[in-house]
């Protein structure tokens, strides 16, 4: 079935295709919609909403004057550039390989895919930059393993993408999806305070169950791709460059630490969060320019910047895919075709009278089909919680664990749906190593974990609740 869907997948369109396609999809189905009259209440608002026709004249001018403007303000474009020019240049300058040679002999080879699962469900600490560093950073090691690249890579997308509702830690996105769950809770009873930490304890559980389980379905997935002659050159024998570019690293690290706490904190963390990106990438430049100083590839600051260009040169094919993604995203928007569509869901969802373990069970569901169409965890929350959370409230399931429910699906899907924004970075990194290798490759060999940890993951959850056992702090 893998080999069939594997075949499917790679005769589809570049993305750039595909995400041209569903936006003239969306365009047509609003237009139908539209003349229709599809509208309905507001879920947070004393109005109604309708379905915008894209294809009047107005919207049809909204398309063209706004272009640009969607595209600039296509939120990952400017992360994954600053992250690629920081971490582009540990790689052109030797550092990322002479660190991953010395990380194969360190690692059991038995531990190797745990290891990455672990790293990677922890990964939305670096928010968007984790797609960036580890997904072609397990293609390298696995390479360096002797191991199929592809696999490793598989690995890496499925433990990044699919932990994206995991963390040892609070990140990023934890505020922003609380603070949406909070203001729909509020419109059922406005004393009810939704916290940032209130999945926590769950993220925490979910690690441990995302690197278990993927680390039981990894063994099969590496098998699809079959043995490799590794081409990667190992690193072998003393290099003087590598322990400044080390002890660099570290002095950054320490210094960017102290930055973030006392410099960009503020009142509260949210400024750091949005400073990530920026961290990650000072903190592989600067390591990175100190190894090219020592090895002799950086004699001068022309050299830096040139290091720098050749790290920025190869994201031409994500400009031009974000340029299509940014269009689509906006087009959507602009219809009203999500939020008009998800209160209709929700309306048959409530007449069916289901047991809260089902329908929670459901919601997983429905948020992993949707997450397909809206890969933007935020942008589904957005128009997602008014909804959901309270009609679950009425039902007696907690904010938080609607929330919970939600973030379940939305992991699981992540790996499936072939309108990811960095789905470009995961095909060029894979066409390094295979040049045949397209979009069915990748996507074939991430079934395997999504279905297991749809299974998994949500049997938790319900069984969590089931037991009453509280989600997180607050």
């Amino acid at each position: 079935m893998l080999d069939w869907l594997e075949r499917a997948g790679n005769k589809l369109p570049d993305p750039v295709v595909l995400f041209a396609g569903v936006s003239v999809a969306v365009a047509m189905l609003s237009a139908v919609l539209a003349a229709l009259e599809w509208a309905v209440p507001h879920p947070s608002k004393d109005e109604a909403v309708a379905v915008v026709n894209l294809l009047s004249p107005d919207m049809l001018r909204r398309m063209w004057t706004d272009a640009v403007k969607n595209f600039g303000a296509f939120p990952p474009l400017a992360s994954v550039l600053v992250a690629v020019m920081g971490i582009g240049v540990a790689e052109k300058t030797g550092l990322v390989g002479a660190v991953l040679g010395r990380a194969v002999a360190s690692v059991p080879p038995r531990w190797l895919t745990a290891a990455m699962l672990f790293v990677g469900a922890n990964g939305a600490i670096a928010s968007d930059a984790s797609f960036v560093v580890l997904v072609p950073l397990g293609a390298t090691l696995w390479a360096q393993a002797g191991r199929h690249p592809l696999a490793g890579l598989a690995i890496a997308y499925a433990a990044v993408s699919g932990g994206y509702g995991a963390n040892l830690l609070v990140t990023a996105l934890d505020p922003l999806l609380a603070g949406l769950t909070d203001a729909a809770a509020k419109l059922v009873d406005p004393s009810v305070k939704v916290a940032a930490t209130c999945n926590w304890f769950f993220n925490i559980a979910s690690v441990f169950l995302v690197t278990g389980v993927g680390a039981w379905v990894a063994p099969s997935v590496e098998a699809r791709f079959g043995p490799w002659h590794s081409r990667e050159a190992r690193a072998e024998g003393h290099d003087p460059a590598l322990r400044p570019a080390l002890i660099s690293g570290l002095v950054t690290a320490v210094a960017l630490v102290l930055v973030a706490t006392f410099v960009i904190r503020g009142d509260s963390w949210a400024p750091v969060y949005d400073s990530m990106v920026i961290l990650v990438a000072t903190a592989a430049f600067v390591p990175g320019v100190v190894y090219g100083v020592v090895n002799g590839k950086i004699r001068s600051s022309n050299d830096a910047m040139r290091v720098v260009a050749e790290a920025a040169s190869g994201m031409g094919a994500y400009i031009v895919l974000a340029f299509a993604a940014a269009q689509f995203v906006a087009w959507f928007n602009w219809s009203n075709l999500g939020i008009v569509l998800a209160v209709k869901g929700a309306a048959v969802v409530q007449s069916l009278g289901l047991p809260s373990t089902l329908l929670l069970a459901l919601f997983v569901l429905l948020s992993g089909v949707l997450n397909v169409l809206v890969a933007s965890a935020s942008a589904k929350w957005a128009f997602m919680a008014p909804l959901f959370v309270p009609m679950l409230m009425l039902l007696g399931v907690d904010p938080a664990t609607t929330q919970a429910a939600y973030r379940v699906g939305d992991a699981v899907t992540n790996v499936l749906t072939p309108l990811m924004p960095y789905m470009p970075i995961v095909l060029v990194a894979a066409r390094r190593y295979v040049p045949e290798a397209g979009m069915g490759t990748v996507l074939a060999a991430q079934v395997p974990f999504a279905v297991a940890w749809g299974i998994t993951w949500t049997a938790m959850l319900l069984g969590w609740h089931a037991m009453g056992w509280p989600l997180g702090l607050g």
